[in-house]
């Protein structure tokens, strides 16, 4: 069999986490069996449907490494065909017009309700005869088209995450709707469970892979390929991405769109890593950390969990910082440095890729996100407002005195006529500024440190500050930090 999957989003909303964890599956089963991975941009909610949407699914995907086989097909375009297997439906007697108006559906449902009945259409239309028909269509009633699912029936599949699935057609909610309302002589916009059958068919899908949200409509959807008699896909249902506390992760916990995470300085090749995890355990040995072709090489549903999945920001977070860890200086400098120019920063001197690629080498230990990247930049590039530890250390005795020594050896090293403070002047420098303040090494670092970032964390002081010299900003923060104290 040659494997064909697909993604099938809907372009009513940017795209979602749980979807592009679909797409994750399907891409990794594809390429482990060299198959095709293919588009489906179900558009066919015509009134939240967004050509902003289907641009911002396709980019994310994109961004993610997730490469497809074929131009996307657009569904709303076979629409047509759509209609043809509703026609070749209702010539079978597999589905008819129903005329049931919305106030007595909600009469039915009301009455439902009351008794503790579970939601159902009770098949009122099923066998109308021509006259009954004439009548409702006499009435200026429009119709919509059911598929008949008979109570008796049960519906079972091999499904490659949860075994042997079975479904009683009693279950099933009554007679399904396959096309909204419209006059007798027309099919109305036909529906979901209906549309993705007949093109799964026409694209030749070998495997339907999918949330476990859907289990209940491929009850209905065998049902529908059978009526049609359409060649069978192979189905796995795989574990929904869970809250912290369980539940399915919902746009009330916050970040939930692939845009908001990369926006958060969330790489692709860690955030692709993250999802394979989410629900798929690796093999033995191969560890946590790895690439979308390395998960291809062994990716397959026997190691899928049917247990939902919970997010975890911590394991995302780890793998990211593992991503930028791995980063050599200049790679980090290449990510880096597009979001320092949207900051409006700019590197100062003539040797601008040198000196970026020194902060990015002096800030990549130390980064989780891309985002830390730029505040812990900021320093560099804006001049900082001291904080509470900062001003304490600056008020503390000899700390003036300390930056006062190390301005006057600036000056009297005449290296403002040079870019560069090499790391033995920087070190006899403040050798020499300690000995003449009178002070002891620390207190001399920790002013210098406060002087120059405002704060007393940050990375290492010596590049630091060789980092500031390049832009003689360090003689102007040094000088400011004397002046206030």
């Amino acid at each position: 069999m040659t494997v064909r999957v697909r993604l099938a989003p809907s372009p009513t909303g940017t795209l979602h986490i749980g979807t592009a964890r679909t797409a994750v599956f399907n891409w990794l089963f594809a390429r482990h069996h060299g198959g095709d991975f293919l588009l489906r941009i179900e558009d066919t909610d015509r009134e939240r449907s967004r050509p902003e949407f289907t641009a911002d699914i396709l980019d994310g995907l994109a961004w993610l490494g997730l490469s497809w086989d074929a131009e996307p097909v657009i569904q709303s375009e076979w629409i047509e065909t759509h209609r043809a297997a509703i026609a070749q439906l209702l010539a079978s007697g597999h589905a008819y017009r129903c005329y049931a108006s919305e106030a007595e559906l909600e009469q039915m449902r009301e009455r439902q309700k009351a008794s503790g009945s579970a939601p159902r259409y009770d098949n009122r239309h099923r066998d109308l005869t021509p006259e009954q028909q004439q009548a409702f269509i006499a009435e200026g009633r429009e119709a919509v088209v059911r598929f008949r699912i008979d109570d008796g029936a049960t519906i079972g599949w091999s499904d490659l995450v949860r075994g042997e699935m079975r479904w009683s057609g009693s279950d099933l909610g009554g007679d399904m709707v396959i096309a909204r309302r419209a006059p007798a002589d027309r099919i109305g916009d036909p529906l979901y469970n209906l549309v993705v059958v007949v093109d799964d068919a026409a694209m030749a899908i070998s495997h339907v892979i999918r949330g476990e949200d859907h289990i209940a409509n491929t009850a209905k959807q065998l049902l529908l390929y059978e009526a049609l008699g359409l060649p069978l896909p192979v189905f796995a249902h795989t574990p929904l991405i869970l809250n912290q506390e369980g539940r399915k992760l919902s746009k009330r916990d916050g970040v939930t769109s692939v845009g908001e995470f990369r926006a958060m300085g969330y790489t692709a090749e860690a955030l692709v890593n993250y999802m394979t995890l989410l629900g798929w355990s690796p093999p033995e040995g191969m560890g946590e950390r790895f690439t979308l072709t390395q998960a291809a090489a062994t990716f397959d549903f026997d190691r899928v969990n049917r247990a939902g999945a919970r997010f975890d920001w911590d394991k995302l977070n780890w793998l990211n910082a593992q991503v930028l860890h791995e980063l050599a200086p200049a790679e980090l400098s290449e990510v880096l440095v597009p979001l320092w120019r949207a900051e409006g920063w700019s590197a100062p001197g003539a040797s601008r890729n040198a000196w970026e690629q020194e902060l990015a080498e002096l800030l990549g230990p130390s980064l989780t996100t891309l985002r830390d990247g730029v505040e812990q930049a900021r320093p560099f590039f804006e001049r900082p407002e001291p904080d509470a530890g900062a001003r304490q250390q600056l008020g503390i005795d000899g700390a003036i005195a300390a930056l006062t020594a190390v301005l006057e050896r600036l000056e009297a090293s005449d290296s403002t006529d040079s870019p560069d403070l090499s790391v033995e002047q920087a070190k006899s420098l403040l050798a020499e500024a300690a000995v003449a303040a009178g002070v002891k090494k620390g207190v001399l670092m920790k002013s210098l440190r406060a002087g120059l970032l405002g704060s007393l964390q940050g990375p290492d002081l010596i590049t630091t500050w060789r980092l500031l010299h390049a832009s003689g900003e360090d003689r102007t923060r040094l000088m400011l930090a004397v002046a206030q104290g």
